[in-house]
């Protein structure tokens, strides 16, 4: 990246409406994580396709609004645009029922994508939206054209059913950056028959896939860190809970840029965990965050 220019971000993925007793708010992972990234002072490129129908021109108008350039964002004629039912227990976190078979499923390779892979400086993907062949097929070959030294962030998502383990493996395999929950891990530890305390199991992850950093939520326990030659270990801000939906997209958009700025680890993982429980305590997935966590980020970052 050249003097002046601004980090090129991508979240490739699924791009839907998350529907909540009391409404809609747009959502999806890899979109949550551009958004945020967008705040924190990146150019945030969401890659993924809605339907040619009222909610897809609706979620355009909602990501002009956050100021997210929807470019990349394709349009299908032949299926909607993909809803999720979401319902939070008393704790703030989420179930969700999720819509198959929609637009975000059929999202197509171009040139134009092919052009803005080997422009990215990072970019974060899932397995929820590998579930079909063709977005699967999509974001693989998208990740074969991003340049090696850029950051191939996969933040396993597990959600449902909607993943197998031919997917994660391949998924470890294009990537340098694992995001996973405490929830997630022991899915993992039964796939890969891993043992040993938590620590041990991150540590044969980051050794089988030779990973550069794996990144360990553990909610309200803060979360962990872990390079091949050091571990920091965070305990997480208390805060009251309103919905942890985008908690953890969060957490990795913060995570990303401070990565991409060279910042100390220490610094980066603090700076993530506050981001995360600004979150936490707001209704929505990607709600404004306030000037202490952006300060200097517009600057910085170009």
């Amino acid at each position: 990246m050249g003097a002046g220019q601004q980090l090129v971000v991508v979240g490739i993925g699924q791009l839907l409406w998350d529907v909540f007793p009391e409404g809609r708010r747009l959502g999806g992972a890899p979109v949550n994580f551009a958004c945020h990234c967008a705040q924190l002072g990146a150019r945030a490129c969401p890659v993924s396709c809605l339907g040619r129908d009222p909610l897809g021109v609706e979620a355009r108008a909602t990501l002009t609004a956050l100021k997210v350039d929807h470019s990349w964002v394709a349009e299908d004629a032949a299926h909607p645009t993909g809803t999720v039912q979401v319902t939070l227990d008393e704790s703030g976190r989420p179930s969700y029922e999720i819509c198959d078979r929609v637009a975000w499923d059929f999202l197509p390779m171009s040139a134009e994508l092919e052009s803005l892979a080997q422009r990215a400086d990072a970019v974060c993907f899932g397995s929820l939206a590998q579930r079909n062949k063709v977005t699967r097929t999509t974001i693989h070959a998208f990740l074969k054209q991003v340049r090696p030294d850029a950051l191939k962030i996969f933040d396993v998502n597990l959600r449902q059913a909607f993943y197998t383990k031919d997917i994660i493996v391949t998924s470890l395999d294009h990537s340098n950056v694992l995001k996973l929950s405490d929830e997630e891990l022991p899915v993992l530890a039964r796939m890969f028959d891993l043992s040993g305390s938590v620590q041990e199991q991150i540590a044969e992850l980051l050794r089988r896939f030779d990973l550069r950093l794996v990144a360990n939520t553990r909610g309200a326990g803060g979360s962990l860190l872990m390079t091949p030659e050091t571990t920091d270990d965070h305990k997480g801000f208390p805060v009251e809970v309103v919905d942890s939906v985008g908690a953890g997209d969060a957490f990795t958009a913060a995570l990303c840029t401070g990565l991409l700025l060279h910042e100390p680890l220490s610094s980066v993982h603090d700076h993530a965990n506050r981001v995360a429980a600004f979150v936490c305590s707001q209704q929505g997935a990607t709600p404004v965050l306030p000037d202490d966590l952006t300060e200097g980020a517009h600057e910085s970052r170009q």
